[in-house]
């Protein structure tokens, strides 16, 4: 009830009512650019992008009972674009600097793990980071990007299918 009313003020121009409303998931915003953009930075960036976006076209929202969906939507077409843009290569060096204070064994895991994931299909890879990096559910995956569950399934299966070939076939 509260978000509805917030959207219907943000619709009338309240900047403050879409400030309460973005500072509410904030955290959730946030992790989910950070699992497309890997890295700080650039989800800070995505996220204004993000932001800009939203105070432009919340006049368009029909639904306001359904902001964060659509806001969140929004937030990973502007992580799509920033990285269409950018079409940069993460290093592996710096992955590692950025996991920083992790132990040695977990960090190498990780990027063991992240070297893999980016040989997959970037849908694979999507839906994958959404499900276990994000802990979403089928469901909420199929929402924001915008296709079946049963694609949604298809894709994590594929891709843990082939993660598996790929690990298993490694000694560790």
């Amino acid at each position: 009830m509260e978000t509805e009313v917030l959207v219907r003020k943000a619709k009338q121009g309240d900047k403050e009512a879409l400030v309460q409303l973005i500072m509410a998931q904030k955290q959730d915003y946030y992790k989910l650019a950070y699992v497309y953009m890997k890295n700080p930075e650039d989800a800070m960036d995505v996220m204004e992008d993000m932001i800009v976006l939203l105070y432009e076209n919340i006049g368009r929202l029909k639904n306001e009972s359904s902001f964060y969906s659509w806001s969140k939507t929004i937030l990973v077409n502007c992580c799509k674009n920033s990285l269409k843009k950018r079409s940069r290569v993460v290093l592996l060096d710096t992955l590692r600097e950025e996991a920083g204070d992790d132990p040695v064994g977990r960090k190498d895991e990780e990027l063991l793990l992240e070297k893999h994931l980016e040989r997959l299909n970037i849908k694979h890879q999507e839906a994958i980071r959404l499900r276990y990096f994000m802990d979403m559910d089928y469901q909420s995956i199929a929402e924001l990007l915008k296709v079946p569950v049963g694609t949604v399934k298809s894709r994590i299966s594929i891709g843990l299918s082939k993660l598996k070939a790929v690990l298993g076939g490694e000694e560790q």
